[in-house]
């Protein structure tokens, strides 16, 4: 096999693993159900080797479960999972942010961050925040905890912590959007931006163990956020809200 036709190839995983992706996440793979990859073939236009791949690659994402028989299926996750994700995240983030402090973050990497959240700012300053504001902030929401994780210096943690987040109600934006419609929306956004401006000063000072706590607490927004996501009018605008299970349908142990 010639490199291009690799190159082809590998690009075509790529493509069938984000359509995939957003098949579950919007509902059109329901949790549970297994993956028919003749179906995905016809679907997606696209052989058998990059759906093969793309299912690898969604199962070490951890939105797929290899069975036992062969083959997948999407899967599902209790309110407990979905915790647990968040405050790993939270742990790996805190972690990022004590190593960012202590090794001392670029100047290049600080001026990014204040320009983010100067931006986040100017989305927050507005009386009333539509639905652009809210997807607005979720780009620049992202954009911070991308430059968190780049300052730590370290390929381990970027990794690891780029797996955790690939569930999307791990993300640092998880609830954004399923909040929006709440009316303590801008005020829990306001306190989230708060934290964000606290964690980039005590990067500045090299206050590292200031950092991390700063970054476990602002997790623990997200698992508050989460609480009140499963029990709104407005779950299904989360991502992968369908992948949840309720207590009630969750199996006993």
């Amino acid at each position: 096999m010639t490199v291009d036709a690799r190159e082809a190839g590998a690009s075509q995983a790529v493509k069938a693993q984000l359509r995939l992706r957003e098949m579950i996440l919007a509902g059109e793979l329901p949790g549970g159900a297994r993956i028919a990859e003749l179906t995905l073939v016809e679907k997606l236009g696209v052989s058998r080797t990059p759906i093969r791949a793309a299912l690898m690659r969604l199962e070490q994402e951890g939105l797929l479960e290899a069975l036992a028989g062969g083959g997948y299926a999407v899967r599902t996750f209790t309110e407990r999972d979905v915790s647990d994700a968040i405050e790993l995240r939270g742990t790996v983030e805190g972690l990022s942010a004590r190593l960012a402090a202590e090794r001392g973050a670029t100047a290049q990497a600080l001026r990014q961050a204040h320009d983010s959240l100067d931006r986040i700012d100017a989305v927050l300053a507005r009386p009333a925040l539509d639905d652009e504001d809210f997807l607005s902030y979720v780009t620049l929401n992202q954009m911070f905890h991308n430059l968190l994780s780049e300052m730590a210096g370290s390929a381990v943690i970027a990794r690891e912590l780029e797996r955790v987040v690939s569930l999307p109600f791990a993300s640092p934006s998880g609830f954004v959007l399923v909040q929006a419609n709440s009316p303590r929306a801008r005020d829990m956004l306001m306190v989230a931006q708060d934290q964000h401006r606290q964690v980039l000063d005590a990067i500045e000072r090299r206050e590292g163990s200031r950092a991390e706590a700063l970054m476990r607490e602002h997790s623990r927004m997200a698992q508050r956020n989460l609480r009140e996501a499963l029990q709104g009018r407005h779950r299904d605008r989360m991502p992968g809200a369908g992948l949840i299970r309720r207590l009630a349908e969750s199996p006993a142990t």
